[in-house]
């Protein structure tokens, strides 16, 4: 089997997990609540601009940082956002671990020295 192949069985696969349905289903939440919606939309691009900033070595202000603070201290009114976070969560851990198991071969010749 072509490495290829196997790498998109995984994301066939992947697609197919409850983790995905879930965040799938998590996501569909937030954009049905109006203004659950709009406040997430609003933390996504405060948090690109923020990476932005770093990437051009600017500085990140005090007023940055307590902008990003009241905006996602707002996120907590949210049953479907912190819903969202929590399945994003999850699918993170699986990830970490498929990660893991991936990078195992390239892990193993660092630790035969």
């Amino acid at each position: 089997m072509n490495i290829y192949d196997g790498a998109n069985q995984l994301e066939q696969d992947l697609r197919n997990t409850q983790e995905v349905a879930d965040l799938k289903l998590a996501f569909e939440a937030v954009k049905a609540n109006e203004l659950a919606y709009k406040l997430f939309d609003k933390v996504q691009n405060k948090q690109f601009e923020l990476q932005q900033k770093q990437m051009q070595s600017q500085e990140i202000t005090d007023d940055d940082i307590e902008s990003m603070r009241q905006l996602t201290d707002q996120l907590q009114n949210y049953s479907e956002i912190k819903n969202l976070m929590d399945k994003e969560q999850k699918m993170n851990s699986m990830m970490e671990e498929l990660n893991k198991i991936i990078s195992k071969p390239i892990a193993e010749i660092y630790q035969d020295k």
